[in-house]
């Protein structure tokens, strides 16, 4: 059985990318102010749960503070420097988790065929996913990283320029726009590959983790690796550096520092492709 996409070439033709992508905008936002309103009938329960997420994600930074119990730097970092790196990766990652966390349904989707009923909508079927079962009690991780990452600008020996400044924000947010591509790309995956839940995870959870670190942990092969196969170094590593007055292990110019934006730009353009792809390969759980 084959289901057809309402979501396919023809409208994309009738309408262009403009029109499409603000329809598809406004259909994900008001699916999230549907299950916003249905989180905040229950408003105790949802403090409860926001608080609970926001110490059970800064389990992680307390790890890092038992670690530095015991030494004073890692890999030749402080422990505000290592705040900073911390902060910066779960800022960005808690903001994609919030808004596009639940693409990793794809797969699920997939093979129970519950994938169809979103095909004959005349809605995006990427925002529907995304806007599915929204959970603002993500927040949490949100806020939890925000007040890591100020603490740790606070407390790092930053000689601040006004590009210090401005860099700061641009690298969350295009360590958001890398963040968001990888998901968007792993759930593309998930066309073909309908239990690939798990390998996603470990290039979104766990390059979260891994960015939580300095690079000087790692080998130079893995720095390689995150800067130009899986570009993850981009989120706070290179940008961070900069902030930071240090040099980069990989000695590359000091403008890649600067290059953020454009590898998210770049990341999001080529996850948009792989899930268009995805999406017309999908020929239904019958076929």
């Amino acid at each position: 059985m084959s289901v057809r996409n309402t979501d396919g070439p023809a409208r994309e033709e009738a309408e262009g990318p403009g029109p499409r992508l603000l329809h598809g905008l406004r259909a994900y936002g008001l699916i999230v102010a549907m299950w916003v309103r249905s989180t905040m009938a229950y408003r105790t329960s949802f403090v409860l749960m926001a608080v609970g997420n926001f110490l059970t994600s800064g389990l992680d930074f307390v790890a890092i503070l038992l670690m530095f119990s015991h030494i004073d730097a890692l890999g030749g970092f402080s422990l505000p420097e290592v705040a900073l790196l911390y902060g910066a990766t779960s800022t960005s990652f808690g903001l994609v988790d919030l808004f596009l966390g639940n693409a990793e349904r794809v797969g699920r989707r997939v093979r129970d065929g519950t994938l169809d009923s979103l095909l004959v909508r005349p809605v995006p079927v990427l925002a529907q996913i995304a806007a599915d079962r929204f959970a603002l009690r993500r927040l949490g991780r949100v806020v939890q990283g925000l007040v890591v990452l100020v603490w740790g600008l606070a407390r790092a020996d930053i000689a601040w320029t006004p590009v210090d400044v401005v860099l700061v924000p641009v690298m969350v947010v295009s360590g958001a726009g890398i963040f968001a591509g990888v998901f968007v790309a792993g759930a593309a995956f998930q066309f073909w590959a309908c239990d690939a839940s798990q390998a996603q995870n470990s290039f979104t959870y766990g390059g979260t983790t891994l960015l939580q670190y300095p690079p000087t942990v790692f080998s130079r092969e893995l720095v390689r690796g995150v800067t130009f196969v899986v570009p993850l170094a981009f989120v706070n590593w290179l940008p961070a550096l900069r902030i930071l007055g240090r040099e980069d292990p990989l000695g590359l110019p000091g403008w890649v520092d600067f290059c953020g934006p454009a590898v998210a730009a770049g990341v999001i353009a080529l996850s948009g492709l792989a899930w268009r792809a995805g999406l017309r390969s999908y020929r239904s759980t019958g076929s």
